[in-house]
């Protein structure tokens, strides 16, 4: 089997990938920031300490790669993270293209992109892969920022690198209650009452990493393919968590006019006390699209399929409690 680099490896897609490759009987070699992530096979896996950015230590970990995973990114839609956005999503992206450019044997990569990179038009309710990217839409620092480091492996594979691109949507998963999409869950296991009009599209973390798999041990490259399972209202999906809470569902809804002044004034707080907004202007306007990402793609060229969402609403909710029981009971999400 062949040795694989993987980036990201503590978060959600990464924490599922990993064990996915060990079982597969492949050599992982991972990398990691401040401590080794406690995930299945961890024991396994040849771990390098460092980050992204590090273009010295990237050419050194990728001797002996022949796949490249790279799912490290930041996901934020605060406003002062806009430089911080730039240098990983962009700039480690290069840097991860350039080590696979530069290595002595041949490298395949896989990276992992978002939806937020896929092209918005003016009254196209489905978007797909060739959606194109309007440079003078209004867009978040986030969906730049993948936006731009797509196009670094773009360039890449101009310059003769192997690679395919992977768009999920909004990735669910059981995991750290206070990182990125599972916060979702967390918002519901609080009983919030507020509700946001407008819906978005998830996909089943399982499934990312399956789709994953079969893209980059393939003869496939050149191409970028969406990966979502279906589309639910903000309504409908905190209903369905609730549902598998045991939780009272978010019953409040939020009109776009009083979202408008909502985030104005979590930007005020987090000014005045420093800290970061809970809603900002992005987060409030993207929670009020309805468009839906088109999967005939992925599901036509490597056969993958998708589960139902209530199947992986349940399975992320009870893996969530048992998360929280094996910490310090349930009331742990509630202490942060």
């Amino acid at each position: 089997m062949a040795t694989v680099f993987v980036t990201g490896g503590s978060g959600l897609i990464g924490s599922y990938l990993i064990p996915a490759l060990v079982a597969q009987g492949h050599h992982v070699r991972a990398l990691y920031r401040g401590q080794v992530p406690a995930i299945a096979g961890a024991d396994q896996v040849e771990w390098v300490e460092g980050d992204i950015l590090d273009v010295a230590l990237l050419r050194k970990a990728l001797q002996g790669v022949g796949y490249v995973f790279h799912s490290a990114g930041l996901v934020s839609y605060a406003p002062q993270d806009a430089e911080l956005l730039q240098q990983v999503n962009v700039e480690g992206t290069a840097n991860i293209v350039d080590a696979c450019l530069e290595a002595e044997e041949l490298i395949k990569l896989c990276h992992v992109s978002s939806i937020a990179a896929v092209g918005r038009s003016k009254g196209v309710a489905v978007l797909n892969e060739n959606s194109k990217w309007s440079a003078g839409e209004k867009q978040s620092a986030y969906a730049e920022s993948k936006h731009f480091g797509e196009l670094e492996v773009w360039r890449g594979i101009a310059e003769g690198l192997q690679a395919v691109i992977v768009n999920p949507s909004v990735v669910l998963g059981p995991a750290d209650w206070n990182r990125s999409s599972t916060r979702l869950f967390k918002y519901v296991y609080q009983e919030r009452a507020f509700y946001t009009g407008g819906s978005a599209n998830f996909v089943d973390v399982r499934d990312v990493v399956g789709a994953m798999l079969r893209l980059t041990f393939s003869e496939i490259s050149g191409e970028r393919f969406v990966l979502n399972a279906g589309q639910l209202t903000y309504k409908e999906f905190f209903e369905e968590a609730a549902r598998r809470f045991g939780k009272k569902a978010p019953s409040f809804k939020v009109s776009p006019a009083l979202a408008e002044v909502v985030w104005r004034l979590e930007h005020a707080r987090a000014w005045l006390t420093g800290g970061r907004p809970l809603i900002t202007k992005d987060t409030a306007r993207v929670s009020a699209k309805t468009h839906l990402f088109d999967n005939q793609k992925v599901r036509k060229t490597v056969g993958v399929e998708f589960r139902p969402l209530a199947e992986t609403i349940a399975w992320s909710c009870a893996g969530l409690l048992q998360i929280a029981q094996n910490q310090s009971g349930p009331e742990v999400a509630r202490s942060n």
